[in-house]
Protein backbone atom coordinates (compact mmCIF):
# COMPACT_ATOMS: atom_id res chain seq x y z
CA UNK A 1 0.00 0.00 0.00
CA UNK A 2 1.22 3.47 -0.89
CA UNK A 3 0.24 6.35 1.33
CA UNK A 4 -0.72 9.80 0.04
CA UNK A 5 1.39 12.31 1.98
CA UNK A 6 0.40 15.46 0.15
CA UNK A 7 -2.32 16.69 -2.20
CA UNK A 8 -3.19 19.98 -3.85
CA UNK A 9 -5.23 21.12 -6.80
CA UNK A 10 -3.14 22.88 -9.44
CA UNK A 11 -5.99 23.85 -11.76
CA UNK A 12 -9.54 22.77 -12.55
CA UNK A 13 -9.48 18.97 -12.83
CA UNK A 14 -5.70 18.82 -12.34
CA UNK A 15 -4.26 17.45 -9.08
CA UNK A 16 -0.81 16.92 -7.59
CA UNK A 17 -0.10 14.16 -5.08
CA UNK A 18 3.01 13.18 -3.11
CA UNK A 19 3.12 9.41 -2.64
CA UNK A 20 5.25 7.52 -0.13
CA UNK A 21 7.11 5.09 -2.40
CA UNK A 22 10.73 4.63 -1.21
CA UNK A 23 11.91 2.15 -3.83
CA UNK A 24 10.47 4.12 -6.71
CA UNK A 25 11.90 7.39 -5.39
CA UNK A 26 15.36 5.82 -5.05
CA UNK A 27 15.44 4.59 -8.66
CA UNK A 28 13.45 7.26 -10.53
CA UNK A 29 14.99 9.30 -13.33
CA UNK A 30 13.62 12.20 -15.40
CA UNK A 31 11.41 11.00 -18.25
CA UNK A 32 10.16 7.84 -16.57
CA UNK A 33 6.63 6.96 -15.45
CA UNK A 34 4.71 4.88 -12.91
CA UNK A 35 1.55 2.77 -13.05
CA UNK A 36 -1.01 3.51 -10.35
CA UNK A 37 -3.94 1.38 -9.21
CA UNK A 38 -6.22 2.94 -6.64
CA UNK A 39 -7.51 -0.44 -5.43
CA UNK A 40 -7.33 -4.13 -6.31
CA UNK A 41 -10.01 -3.84 -8.99
CA UNK A 42 -8.86 -0.47 -10.25
CA UNK A 43 -7.70 0.41 -13.73
CA UNK A 44 -3.97 0.60 -14.44
CA UNK A 45 -3.17 4.29 -14.89
CA UNK A 46 0.24 5.23 -16.39
CA UNK A 47 1.43 8.63 -15.12
CA UNK A 48 4.72 10.35 -15.81
CA UNK A 49 6.76 11.25 -12.75
CA UNK A 50 6.57 14.94 -11.85
CA UNK A 51 9.18 14.85 -9.09
CA UNK A 52 10.92 12.50 -6.67
CA UNK A 53 12.71 12.97 -3.36
CA UNK A 54 15.11 10.25 -2.21
CA UNK A 55 15.42 11.66 1.33
CA UNK A 56 11.67 12.01 1.88
CA UNK A 57 11.10 8.75 -0.04
CA UNK A 58 8.30 10.32 -2.06
CA UNK A 59 7.26 10.46 -5.70
CA UNK A 60 5.09 13.27 -7.03
CA UNK A 61 2.43 12.64 -9.65
CA UNK A 62 0.15 15.05 -11.49
CA UNK A 63 -3.04 13.89 -13.19
CA UNK A 64 -6.12 15.26 -14.87
CA UNK A 65 -9.59 13.86 -14.23
CA UNK A 66 -10.61 12.55 -17.64
CA UNK A 67 -12.39 9.29 -16.82
CA UNK A 68 -13.89 7.16 -14.08
CA UNK A 69 -10.61 6.05 -12.51
CA UNK A 70 -8.97 9.48 -12.37
CA UNK A 71 -12.18 11.00 -10.98
CA UNK A 72 -12.10 8.39 -8.22
CA UNK A 73 -8.41 9.09 -7.66
CA UNK A 74 -9.16 12.79 -7.17
CA UNK A 75 -11.45 11.89 -4.27
CA UNK A 76 -8.56 10.33 -2.36
CA UNK A 77 -7.15 12.46 0.45
CA UNK A 78 -3.95 12.76 2.45
CA UNK A 79 -3.66 9.63 4.59
CA UNK A 80 -5.42 7.40 2.07
CA UNK A 81 -3.58 4.62 0.26
CA UNK A 82 -3.19 3.42 -3.33
CA UNK A 83 -3.16 -0.32 -3.88
CA UNK A 84 -0.27 -0.32 -6.38
CA UNK A 85 2.39 2.17 -7.42
CA UNK A 86 4.72 0.39 -9.83
CA UNK A 87 7.83 1.91 -11.32
CA UNK A 88 9.92 3.55 -12.40
CA UNK A 89 9.07 2.36 -15.90
CA UNK A 90 10.18 3.40 -19.37
CA UNK A 91 13.49 4.80 -20.52
CA UNK A 92 14.98 7.85 -18.79
CA UNK A 93 15.61 11.04 -20.73
CA UNK A 94 18.61 10.58 -23.00
CA UNK A 95 20.42 13.71 -21.82
CA UNK A 96 21.13 12.23 -18.37
CA UNK A 97 23.59 9.87 -20.08
CA UNK A 98 25.56 12.65 -21.76
CA UNK A 99 28.91 13.85 -20.48
CA UNK A 100 28.34 16.88 -18.27
CA UNK A 101 30.91 19.15 -20.00
CA UNK A 102 29.19 18.43 -23.33
CA UNK A 103 25.74 18.92 -21.85
CA UNK A 104 26.68 22.29 -20.41
CA UNK A 105 27.57 23.52 -23.87
CA UNK A 106 24.06 22.88 -25.14
CA UNK A 107 21.22 25.39 -25.18
CA UNK A 108 17.94 23.59 -24.49
CA UNK A 109 14.33 24.69 -24.57
CA UNK A 110 11.35 22.76 -23.23
CA UNK A 111 7.90 23.19 -24.74
CA UNK A 112 5.20 22.15 -22.29
CA UNK A 113 1.50 21.95 -23.05
CA UNK A 114 -1.20 21.54 -20.40
CA UNK A 115 -0.59 18.59 -18.08
CA UNK A 116 2.57 17.91 -20.08
CA UNK A 117 4.16 20.60 -17.94
CA UNK A 118 4.35 18.06 -15.09
CA UNK A 119 6.87 15.65 -16.71
CA UNK A 120 8.87 18.64 -17.94
CA UNK A 121 9.48 19.73 -14.33
CA UNK A 122 11.82 16.87 -13.22
CA UNK A 123 13.85 17.23 -16.41
CA UNK A 124 14.31 20.96 -15.88
CA UNK A 125 15.12 20.34 -12.21
CA UNK A 126 17.77 17.74 -13.02
CA UNK A 127 19.42 19.96 -15.64
CA UNK A 128 19.42 23.04 -13.40
CA UNK A 129 21.02 20.98 -10.63
CA UNK A 130 23.80 20.05 -13.05
CA UNK A 131 24.34 23.72 -13.89
CA UNK A 132 22.63 23.55 -17.30
CA UNK A 133 20.50 26.62 -17.95
CA UNK A 134 17.30 25.98 -19.91
CA UNK A 135 14.32 27.89 -21.24
CA UNK A 136 10.74 26.69 -20.77
CA UNK A 137 7.67 27.56 -22.83
CA UNK A 138 4.38 26.75 -21.07
CA UNK A 139 1.14 26.72 -23.01
CA UNK A 140 -2.40 26.44 -21.65
CA UNK A 141 -6.00 27.17 -22.67
CA UNK A 142 -6.31 30.04 -20.21
CA UNK A 143 -4.77 31.52 -17.07
CA UNK A 144 -6.33 29.12 -14.59
CA UNK A 145 -4.98 26.13 -16.52
CA UNK A 146 -1.34 27.26 -16.29
CA UNK A 147 0.49 24.92 -13.89
CA UNK A 148 3.93 24.83 -12.25
CA UNK A 149 5.02 28.20 -13.61
CA UNK A 150 6.34 29.43 -10.26
CA UNK A 151 7.97 26.09 -9.54
CA UNK A 152 9.86 26.27 -12.84
CA UNK A 153 10.99 29.82 -12.11
CA UNK A 154 12.11 28.77 -8.62
CA UNK A 155 14.49 26.29 -10.28
CA UNK A 156 16.11 29.18 -12.12
CA UNK A 157 14.70 28.46 -15.57
CA UNK A 158 13.66 31.24 -17.94
CA UNK A 159 9.92 30.75 -18.42
CA UNK A 160 7.64 31.98 -21.20
CA UNK A 161 3.88 31.53 -20.84
CA UNK A 162 1.26 31.70 -23.56
CA UNK A 163 -2.49 31.09 -23.41
CA UNK A 164 -4.96 30.28 -26.17
CA UNK A 165 -7.37 33.03 -25.12
CA UNK A 166 -4.79 35.63 -24.08
CA UNK A 167 -6.09 35.75 -20.51
CA UNK A 168 -2.54 35.53 -19.14
CA UNK A 169 0.90 36.62 -20.32
CA UNK A 170 0.43 36.53 -24.08
CA UNK A 171 -2.05 35.09 -26.58
CA UNK A 172 -0.95 32.42 -28.99
CA UNK A 173 0.39 28.93 -29.45
CA UNK A 174 3.61 27.49 -28.04
CA UNK A 175 4.90 27.21 -31.59
CA UNK A 176 4.45 30.97 -32.00
CA UNK A 177 6.65 31.60 -28.97
CA UNK A 178 9.26 29.07 -30.06
CA UNK A 179 9.46 30.58 -33.55
CA UNK A 180 9.80 34.09 -32.14
CA UNK A 181 12.60 33.02 -29.81
CA UNK A 182 14.51 31.30 -32.60
CA UNK A 183 14.00 34.17 -35.04
CA UNK A 184 15.14 36.65 -32.40
CA UNK A 185 18.53 34.95 -32.20
CA UNK A 186 18.11 32.21 -29.58
CA UNK A 187 20.51 29.51 -30.72
CA UNK A 188 18.96 26.30 -29.38
CA UNK A 189 20.61 22.90 -29.81
CA UNK A 190 17.80 20.72 -28.48
CA UNK A 191 14.02 21.13 -28.22
CA UNK A 192 12.05 18.86 -25.88
CA UNK A 193 8.26 18.96 -26.27
CA UNK A 194 5.76 17.29 -23.95
CA UNK A 195 2.02 17.82 -24.18
CA UNK A 196 -0.97 16.98 -26.39
CA UNK A 197 -0.14 14.94 -29.48
CA UNK A 198 -1.25 17.69 -31.86
CA UNK A 199 1.00 20.19 -30.09
CA UNK A 200 4.03 17.91 -30.32
CA UNK A 201 3.31 17.26 -34.00
CA UNK A 202 3.46 20.94 -34.87
CA UNK A 203 6.47 21.62 -32.65
CA UNK A 204 8.32 18.86 -34.50
CA UNK A 205 7.16 20.24 -37.85
CA UNK A 206 8.50 23.70 -36.94
CA UNK A 207 11.83 22.50 -35.58
CA UNK A 208 12.41 20.33 -38.63
CA UNK A 209 12.34 23.50 -40.73
CA UNK A 210 15.12 24.91 -38.54
CA UNK A 211 17.08 21.66 -38.39
CA UNK A 212 16.80 21.48 -34.59
CA UNK A 213 17.10 18.21 -32.70
CA UNK A 214 13.70 17.50 -31.16
CA UNK A 215 12.58 15.00 -28.55
CA UNK A 216 8.93 14.35 -27.72
CA UNK A 217 7.27 12.23 -25.04
CA UNK A 218 4.43 9.97 -26.16
CA UNK A 219 3.00 9.39 -22.70
CA UNK A 220 -0.44 10.69 -23.85
CA UNK A 221 -0.95 7.58 -25.98
CA UNK A 222 -0.18 5.03 -23.25
CA UNK A 223 -2.98 2.92 -21.75
CA UNK A 224 -1.75 -0.09 -19.76
CA UNK A 225 1.95 0.83 -19.64
CA UNK A 226 3.33 -2.59 -20.57
CA UNK A 227 2.94 -2.77 -24.35
CA UNK A 228 0.43 -5.62 -24.07
CA UNK A 229 -2.67 -3.65 -25.07
CA UNK A 230 -1.13 -2.28 -28.25
CA UNK A 231 -2.58 1.21 -27.80
CA UNK A 232 0.83 2.87 -27.87
CA UNK A 233 2.15 1.00 -30.90
CA UNK A 234 3.71 3.64 -33.13
CA UNK A 235 5.92 4.00 -36.17
CA UNK A 236 9.26 5.70 -35.56
CA UNK A 237 11.60 6.01 -38.52
CA UNK A 238 9.71 3.25 -40.30
CA UNK A 239 10.04 0.84 -37.36
CA UNK A 240 7.33 -0.34 -34.96
CA UNK A 241 7.86 0.83 -31.39
CA UNK A 242 5.82 0.86 -28.18
CA UNK A 243 5.76 4.16 -26.31
CA UNK A 244 5.62 2.57 -22.87
CA UNK A 245 8.40 0.02 -23.43
CA UNK A 246 10.74 1.70 -25.92
CA UNK A 247 9.99 5.27 -24.80
CA UNK A 248 8.19 7.30 -23.79
CA UNK A 249 10.65 9.73 -25.43
CA UNK A 250 11.49 9.58 -29.14
CA UNK A 251 12.98 11.64 -31.95
CA UNK A 252 10.09 13.92 -32.88
CA UNK A 253 11.15 14.10 -36.52
CA UNK A 254 10.85 10.34 -37.00
CA UNK A 255 7.35 9.80 -35.56
CA UNK A 256 4.31 9.21 -37.73
CA UNK A 257 2.10 11.54 -35.69
CA UNK A 258 -0.97 11.11 -37.90
CA UNK A 259 -0.92 7.35 -37.32
CA UNK A 260 -0.36 7.82 -33.59
CA UNK A 261 -3.26 10.25 -33.28
CA UNK A 262 -5.58 7.94 -35.22
CA UNK A 263 -4.78 5.12 -32.80
CA UNK A 264 -5.29 7.42 -29.83
CA UNK A 265 -8.71 8.44 -31.14
CA UNK A 266 -9.71 4.84 -31.87
CA UNK A 267 -8.94 3.78 -28.33
CA UNK A 268 -11.57 6.19 -27.03
CA UNK A 269 -14.40 4.21 -28.63
CA UNK A 270 -15.61 0.68 -28.01
CA UNK A 271 -15.54 0.00 -31.75
CA UNK A 272 -11.98 1.24 -31.99
CA UNK A 273 -10.91 -0.92 -29.06
CA UNK A 274 -12.40 -3.99 -30.74
CA UNK A 275 -10.61 -3.22 -34.00
CA UNK A 276 -7.30 -2.74 -32.25
CA UNK A 277 -7.85 -6.01 -30.39
CA UNK A 278 -8.21 -7.78 -33.75
CA UNK A 279 -5.09 -6.07 -35.11
CA UNK A 280 -3.05 -6.94 -32.05
CA UNK A 281 -4.48 -10.39 -31.46
CA UNK A 282 -5.62 -11.96 -28.20
CA UNK A 283 -4.05 -10.34 -25.14
CA UNK A 284 -4.86 -9.72 -21.50
CA UNK A 285 -4.01 -6.16 -20.64
CA UNK A 286 -7.31 -5.77 -18.78
CA UNK A 287 -7.78 -2.28 -20.19
CA UNK A 288 -9.32 -2.56 -23.64
CA UNK A 289 -11.37 -5.73 -23.74
CA UNK A 290 -8.80 -7.55 -25.82
CA UNK A 291 -9.17 -10.71 -23.74
CA UNK A 292 -12.90 -10.97 -24.40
Amino acid sequence: MYKILGKRQLAPQIYLMDIYAPRVAKSAKPGQFVIVKIDEKGERIPLTICDYDVEKETVTIVFQTLGKSTIEMADYQVGDYFSDFAGPLGEASEFIHEELPVLKQQRMVFVAGGVGTAPVYPQVKWLQQQGVQVDVIIGARNQEMVILENEMKALGATVYVTTDDGSYSRKGLVTDVLKELIDSGKAYDHVIAIGPMIMMKFVAKLTKEYGLKTTVSLNPIMVDGTGMCGACRITVGGQIKFACVDGPEFDGHLIDFDEAMRRQAMYKTEEGQSLLAVEKGSHTCGCCGGAK
